[in-house]
């Protein structure tokens, strides 16, 4: 893929819901092109669509209308073991929660997405070890869940959806649960590996310094995606 080519594209992008045989829209005709190594953040008030619309462009969710690609495949037209084929191959997840399963390491944690991929243990390995390191948990590597702490477990999600060197990560809330120093020093791992990586960043976040971190902010508000100055 160029790096002049979007990761991830939504045209004419609408989401509805029916609610006692009433239809709530969420969004109607959204259009977002997200290029290789940039960062944004989506801002918008609780209930406003933003996880939606992340869900959509990481195609966990399908729309009412128009079309989503990631890297050039439009989700809507794959089978659902194609989409999470893509999905492995192309994205990265980081959520609010760091969904890390709690009876593995973190270096099995890390491994995971990897071995679902194929790929020979030996290499799940060290590749979850280096990025482990990268993130500065290389002395934590036996750790569980219930043995790090908060930003620990955060920066062991990180690790988790960069293993596969994704061309985009997609993050929902990532700093939520973090108190602010924690939040920061996070923010600055993701925009460290994304400078190193070229990896683009979407991430959605109620926090106004986290977003001014980002090169660009979009407000999601009654239904349309508005650009904000940072």
């Amino acid at each position: 893929m160029n790096k002049k080519d979007s990761v991830i594209e939504c045209r004419n992008l609408s989401k509805h819901f029916m609610d006692a045989n009433r239809k709530i829209s969420v969004f109607e005709n959204l259009n977002l092109s997200i290029q290789s190594g940039e960062t944004i953040a989506i801002m918008g008030a609780s209930g406003s669509g933003k996880s939606t619309l992340l869900h959509l462009l990481g195609g966990l969710d399908t729309p009412t209308s128009g079309q989503v690609s990631v890297c050039g495949h439009d989700m809507a037209k794959l089978t659902q073991k194609k989409r999470g084929i893509v999905r492995n191959e192309h994205l990265g997840f980081v959520y609010q929660f760091h969904h890390l399963l709690p009876e593995f390491s973190a270096l099995e944690n890390v491994m995971m997405p990897l071995l679902i991929g194929r790929e020979h243990k030996t290499a799940a390995r060290n590749k979850a070890t280096d990025i482990l390191e990268q993130v500065g948990l290389g002395e934590r590597l036996t750790h569980r869940p219930g043995q790090l702490s908060g930003g620990e477990r955060q920066r062991a999600a990180i690790a988790r959806a960069l293993v596969t060197n994704p061309d985009c990560i997609l993050a929902d809330e990532p700093t939520g649960n973090l108190d602010e120093d924690t939040a920061i020093a996070v923010m600055n791992l993701f925009i460290a590996l994304n400078q190193q990586q070229q990896t683009a960043l979407i991430v959605v976040t109620h926090d106004r310094q986290v977003a001014n971190m980002m090169q660009s902010t979009y407000h999601l508000k009654h239904g349309e995606l508005q650009p904000l100055s940072n």
